[in-house]
Formats: structure tokens, sequence, C-alpha cells
């Protein structure tokens, strides 16, 4: 076998918490034929298998008594390109952001407002990444995963990856597809999307008046890097919590206490709170339980500020949780994976 499975390894550097706990069996694959070499693997010794990308969607609460299988696969192709649009696929293994990067490099616009997202291609179309008025299924032509039950290589299109906020196909069936490749359909016609958050304004103040992809995506980049903070210094896993989507009823009922309610009407007539607001109006910003603790300039985001564990930032989760159904009302959900 190609590939190298290895005993009994540390999962912190594997996952942006950085949370330690240890794999019993750990091995990376860099091809679809490593893939199918260490599913056979596991599966003739009867050993479960975790398939993690760039670990920025986990919680680990426990050692993983199971092969954890991570996608470490490179690669990014043209497709097809008519001059207006093009067509990129990559594989699941790039890492999501110098993908975005290398995509405005060659001069393609759609993934800019997705900039400085942690993670990899392979895990972005799993829960729908988005960010600033974009999500994946507004770029997403098609994928190719490897369905674990059957063994069949299947091409998806967007209609047959079911997408919804922070949600798709893929999560709905946890364990069953291992996506292998990706494929977006880029232009070289730039369409900004301004309108969502303080992009437009972050581009005034920078005099900016007909910004290029580029410059969105800088400008975002700066605005993130203000509000979130960088995994590599400060244990996090982004955004912890969806904006729950409630009633209109229930939002104005929590409007009539708390008038600067920060909602978004949707098209089927209910309002996507923020969930970060909630969390902060509930006194939870800044606050430290040892080193679990919620980031003190973005309520939305549980941090680690060295050794906590992750049943600690758990058990953080739900108390926050408690608080803001109490409260408000509003059952907020998790947007990591539990394990």
């Amino acid at each position: 076998m190609s590939a190298q499975v290895q005993s009994d390894v540390s999962l912190k550097p594997f996952n942006t918490f950085g949370i330690e706990v240890k794999a019993q069996h750990f091995a990376q694959a860099h091809s679809d034929d490593e893939v199918r070499e260490l599913l056979a693997h596991a599966a003739a010794r009867q050993w479960p298998v975790l398939v993690i990308g760039g670990g920025s969607n986990l919680l680990l609460t426990a050692d993983i008594q199971a092969l954890v299988l991570r996608m470490a696969s490179r690669g990014i192709r043209v497709v097809a390109d008519d001059g207006q649009q093009v067509i990129v696929e990559a594989e699941a293994g790039e890492p999501w952001h110098p993908f975005v990067q290398w995509t405005l490099d060659h001069g393609m616009a759609g993934l800019e407002n997705l900039s400085l997202i942690p993670g990899t291609v392979g895990a972005a179309p799993m829960q729908n990444i988005g960010a600033y008025g974009v999500e994946i299924k507004d770029v997403f032509v098609g994928l190719t995963a490897l369905d674990r039950q059957t063994g069949e290589v299947c091409e998806f299109d967007l209609q047959a990856c079911g997408f919804a906020y922070r949600d798709s196909v893929f999560k709905r069936s946890p364990g069953r597809w291992l996506i292998l490749r990706v494929r977006f359909a880029l232009s070289r016609v730039t369409q900004l999307h301004l309108d969502y958050g303080p992009v437009r304004q972050r581009l005034s103040e920078q005099g900016i008046d007909q910004p290029s992809a580029q410059d969105v995506s800088a400008a975002i980049c700066s605005i993130r890097r203000e509000k979130l903070p960088d995994p590599a210094e400060l244990g996090n896993a982004g955004s912890f919590f969806k904006n729950p989507v409630v009633p209109a009823v229930l939002a104005e009922h929590i409007r009539l206490t708390h008038p600067a309610l920060v909602g978004y009407p949707q098209a089927d007539g209910q309002v996507k709170l923020a969930a970060g607001w909630l969390i902060e109006q509930a006194g939870w910003k800044g606050y430290r339980d040892g080193d679990a603790g919620v980031h003190q300039k973005q309520a939305l985001v549980l941090v680690n500020y060295g050794q906590a564990s992750g049943g600690q930032l758990h058990g953080l989760a739900q108390k926050i949780q408690r608080d803001i159904l109490e409260r408000f009302g509003v059952a907020l959900e998790m947007e990591p994976n539990l394990y």
C-alpha cells in the first residue's frame, strides 16, 4: 500500500481548535487510489473511518477510535474557458483560501467574498460555506464524490447537492460521501456583491470607488482579520453557531424588548437573526472559563486559550444555547461537527 498508516497520532495539528486528542490510526490520502486503498485497509480490519479536511469544522471531545483519513490531494485545473465564464476544478485537499487567491490571480471572479475562510475545497460544499452575501451554491457547477456504501464514484450537479443554509445532502448523510474534487463557474467579467455587511464601507474608507474582485477580497480579508482570531494564534473554528431562522412573529416579539435586533427577512416570510448579536446581548462576549472562552471581539466565536478540552468547549456552547433559548426563545445550532 502506497499510503502510510500511523497509530496513536496526535490530532492537535489537524484541528483548528488545537485540541489535544489522539487518533487510534491516522493516514493522509493524496489521490483517489490512496483513498480506495485506505478505505479497503480499514474495512479489512473493521476500523471505523473519520474523514477530515482542514479540521476547521471539528470539535473533538475524545480520542478517535477509528482511522482518521485526512484528504491531502492537491491540484487545480481549468476545465473550460470561453473568455467570459471559466470552469475550474480543484482537488478536495486544496486549502480553501489559497485556492480563492489562485482564481483571483488568474483573473477569475466569483469567490472573492469567500476569502480567508479556513478549511479545504472538499469540505466547502459539505455545509455550503458562505460569507458576505455569497454561498458555495452561487458559483457551484458540480463535484465528484465516492459513495462509501457502494464504492462507486458519482457526479453531483447543483440540484443533487440539496444545498441549504450551512447544509447539503453530504452533511445530512454523514459518513456516506467522500468528496474528491469540486468544480466552480467563475467569471472573467466582474460582477461584485458589495451590499452585505461592511464591505462597501471598507472599500469607501480605502478610497476605492470602482473595486476589482481582488479589492473586494482584500477588504474582506481585512474585515475578517479584525473580527476573527487567526487559528494559528488562538484556537477556534470560526463562527460556532448558525444564524437562526425564526418565524416573523418571534422576531417581532423579541424586537419589542430589543429594538436594535439584527434580523434579515427571508423569502419564505421567516427572519434570519444574527446569532452573534443575540449572544452578545446575553453578556457572553469575552466570557472565559479556564481556557474555554468566547472571543472578545466576536461573540459568535468560541476560542481555546491554550489547554481547553473539547468537552469544556462543548459545555460552554451548551450553556450559551440554554441561555439564548431561555432569554429569547431561540434555539442555536452548532456549526462544527462534534466527535
